[in-house]
Order: C-alpha cells, then sequence, then structure tokens
C-alpha cells in the first residue's frame, strides 16, 4: 500500500483548501485518515473515513469546519478545509488501515499501518 498526499500551499485565515490523498492497493486498507503534525508538537488526528461504507469522523479541532470524502473509483480522499485558522498550519499526513481492523482508535496514528509522506498547509494570519 501506497499513499500519495498533495493539495497543500500557502492560504490566508479564512481560506479554504482541498487536500487530496491517492492510494495504491486500496483495497487492502479499511480506513483512510488524516493527521496532522505541527512544529514542536504530536501529531493529531484530523479525519478519518470508511473505504466501504464512506463513515465518516473527526477530530474536535476541524469539526464543523472539514469534510472527508472518498471516490474509490479514484482511490482517492479529500480533506476539504474552510474558515482556515493560522493554528491549521501544519504538515498534513495521511494514513491507512489494513483491512478487517474495526472503526475502534482510529484517533490515535499507532493504529494505522501504512503512511503517506506529508504535504504541508501553511496558514497566514
Amino acid at each position: 500500500v501506497q499513499l500519495q498526499a498533495c493539495g497543500g500551499g500557502l492560504v490566508q485565515a479564512g481560506g479554504s483548501l482541498r487536500l487530496s490523498c491517492t492510494a495504491s492497493g486500496r483495497a487492502f486498507t479499511s480506513y483512510l485518515g488524516w493527521f496532522r503534525q505541527a512544529p514542536g508538537k504530536e501529531r493529531e488526528f484530523v479525519a478519518a473515513i470508511s473505504w466501504r461504507s464512506g463513515s465518516t469522523y473527526y477530530g474536535d479541532s476541524v469539526k464543523g469546519r472539514s469534510t472527508i470524502s472518498r471516490d474509490n473509483a479514484k482511490d482517492t480522499v479529500y480533506l476539504q478545509m474552510n474558515s482556515l485558522k493560522p493554528e491549521d498550519t501544519a504538515v498534513y499526513y495521511c494514513a491507512a488501515r489494513p483491512l478487517f481492523r474495526s472503526s475502534n482508535g482510529l484517533e490515535f496514528p499507532t493504529n494505522y499501518d501504512y503512511w503517506g509522506q506529508g504535504t504541508e498547509l501553511t496558514v497566514s494570519s
């Protein structure tokens, strides 16, 4: 399984951005999640989605401002982020869980086996 994240960049506060993560070997995975890590901080859960059902899960810091979606035909998950704040500045990583794992613990990075290389988002004030 290989994950390729893209879409980061420099955005003004209040703006929007869409991140993408394409998964080769998607058939071997159950959930795809987004995490972010700001300098000097721990990796933080942002959102996750089930490839099969489309069920979505969000971290408190982005709930109501972000939407995670999937396009199974393209093996791609999107993270639409709106009303961006300077505190959203971080490197964003996508990660995938193997098949047959439940939705328990989606917010913990250790529960994901596959990781993309990260894409950097900077939100200016």
